[in-house]
């Protein structure tokens, strides 16, 4: 069970880092500053894209080594776009060129492929997530259509008749299921972002057609991140061009839940400055009190950045409010983020490298600080890690 920021910050304070290399994942540290603490991190898995290393890599990090879980790396037939992990802990799905692919996940963490042949034959499979229930696989397509794929929840197999349904656009970026599994949200770049309704107990969960899209912020802006509060209170949208100006255009939009049947309502203050170009992911930590930005790009830097932001609640109304204290440095073009399943640490893999994988700890003085504690390199690089998924 993850352990919410708010309830329990146990990691000591690290300097930031300024070391940006390469290291050896099974033999060192790859400590950013003196590592005054003790970190052992719940399993994950890293998307490699680069040829040669087409692959899944599964690690923990224990006793602060970066640690390969049995089997890992597992090589992928063509180069993947998306992995799910079921929040049962049981299954991960990856989406390749191929297709999509089915493992299952052993005690310790390790991969098993079910069958070489790809439970669904979507060839452009850009983004995916299991539903609460373990039952439905529902992925957004470069064809332009969202699919609810059936899946047994005690083997990960396929079970019926693939669902779907006509998106706005044709270029979606990523998706998230609502946590009461009631709603799918879809950025789909300039077409903004469609919020679709989900009713996973039906034979055919998705409506039959879908309202406008909420409009990105921005006359020329994309919406290209999407995430949800752990208890459905906001719902967070990172968008291009969103703010004017020449730098750091990019902004995070929060939006009111319960709004969402009908015309939507932004939180008092959003859009909110994102802190670079392109906000490509969005980690709400798992008590709801801080969400994370990693934006890929960065005005005058050659490198990606993270910003936090402080959630507060009073009564019905939220307010959002930006961390100066979290601008925190990253590798090169931020591809995705995780908070671990012990809730210790953040992830974050960066596509260009420089390095692959950072690792952050939570300030144990200053609540929402993130602190650059590790970087690891996730194979011989350049590998490409252009997606993460933490274990439950």
């Amino acid at each position: 069970m993850k352990i919410g920021l708010k309830a329990s910050v146990v990691m000591a304070s690290m300097l930031l880092a300024g070391c940006k290399g390469f290291w050896n994942a099974s033999s060192t540290t790859g400590c950013t500053s003196s590592c005054s603490t003790t970190i052992t991190s719940g399993n994950f898995y890293v998307l490699n894209s680069n040829e040669g290393q087409i692959e899944i890599a599964g690690y923990s990090i224990v006793q602060n080594t970066l640690t390969a879980l049995t089997g890992s790396p597992y090589t992928l037939p063509s180069g993947p776009y998306a992995i799910a992990v079921a929040p049962n802990g049981s299954f991960l799905y990856v989406s390749t060129q191929s297709g999509i692919y089915l493992y299952s996940i052993g005690s310790t963490g390790g991969l098993k492929l079910a069958s070489t042949t790809p439970i669904a034959t979507d060839f452009a499979a850009y983004s995916m997530q299991v539903d609460a229930t373990d039952s439905w696989l529902v992925e957004a397509s470069g064809s332009g259509y969202l699919y609810a794929i059936p899946v047994n929840s005690s083997t990960g197999a396929t079970t019926g008749t693939v669902q779907q349904i006509s998106l706005a656009g044709i270029t979606p970026r990523q998706l998230a299921i609502s946590p009461d599994n009631t709603k799918v949200f879809v950025a789909l770049s300039g077409a903004g972002t469609e919020v679709v309704p989900f009713t996973a107990s039906s034979a055919d969960p998705l409506p039959k057609s879908v309202g406008a899209p909420i409009a990105p912020a921005g006359v020329a802006g994309g919406s290209i991140s999407v995430a949800v509060d752990p208890s459905d209170r906001l719902l967070y949208i990172g968008e291009t061009l969103g703010t004017s100006g020449s730098a750091n255009t990019g902004v995070l939009r929060a939006f009111l839940y319960n709004s969402l049947g009908g015309t939507p309502t932004e939180v008092t203050g959003s859009p909110f400055p994102s802190g670079g170009i392109t906000p490509a992911a969005i980690l709400p930590e798992a008590s709801g009190a801080y969400v994370y930005v990693a934006n890929a790009t960065v005005s005058n830097s050659t490198t990606g950045g993270i910003s936090g932001f402080s959630v507060t609640a009073s009564g019905t109304s939220y307010s959002v409010t930006s961390l100066s204290n979290t601008a925190t440095s990253a590798g090169t073009t931020p591809a995705g983020l995780a908070e671990d399943s012990t809730g210790s640490v953040v992830l974050l893999v960066n596509s260009g490298g420089n390095p692959d994988l950072d690792v952050y700890s939570f300030d144990a003085t200053t609540l929402g600080q993130l602190d650059a504690t590790f970087t690891f390199a996730t194979g011989t690089d350049p590998v490409g890690a252009r997606a993460i998924a933490a274990a439950p």
